[in-house]
């Protein structure tokens, strides 16, 4: 009789993970009918309960959805959330958020955000990238005290405008940066 060390256990572990990884490639499941239903309730609650956010999404050439991202942190920190690319109403791709922090930080949040892409431009450069951060083009409207969106937002003149809304949690402060959006088959 052989007897199996922790390596090889390790090993053989690892080689069967690898092989049944393709295994829950989610193709064939109803992921993507969820993530829609998800993204309509959230579309639905933002121009509800800021309805200045219509008028932007009228503008815009397209709405990235993430209806939940959830972070945590504790010293070291990650997120993670899915959600749709919307042209002219119509789902054309599903995207992932990661991000990942270092630094004073401890706790977890949850929240949803939309990306409007204002431009053709933008909008292209945001499919045809293989992974998409955002970064100095970004702007960010938030709400009030009232329950509005900012002014800004309907005569704004940058290529993404992000709104970050339904925050939950004990983690401070909501932002987009050091997310990365991968597409993603659900």
């Amino acid at each position: 009789m052989t007897q199996l060390s922790r390596r090889s256990f390790t090993l053989a572990a690892l080689a069967g993970a690898g092989v049944t990884a393709a295994c829950g490639n989610g193709i064939g499941t109803n992921s993507a009918s969820k993530i829609d239903a998800r993204v309509d309730a959230t579309l639905n609650h933002l121009y509800s309960k800021y309805p200045n956010a219509r008028a932007v999404g009228e503008k815009s050439n397209g709405q990235l959805v993430m209806p939940l991202v959830t972070e945590a942190g504790f010293g070291f920190g990650g997120g993670y959330g899915r959600g749709a690319l919307r042209v002219n109403g119509t789902t054309v791709d599903y995207y992932s958020a990661t991000k990942g922090s270092f630094g004073l930080q401890i706790g977890a949040q949850q929240y949803a955000h939309v990306l409007f892409f204002m431009t053709e431009d933008a909008l292209s450069r945001f499919r045809h990238s293989s992974g998409w951060a955002a970064g100095a083009d970004v702007e960010y409207a938030f709400n009030d005290l009232g329950e509005n969106m900012r002014a800004e937002t309907t005569t704004s003149t940058a290529p993404v405008i992000a709104v970050i809304f339904g925050q939950a949690g004990l983690l401070v402060g909501a932002t987009l940066e050091g997310v990365k959006y991968t597409r993603i088959i659900p």
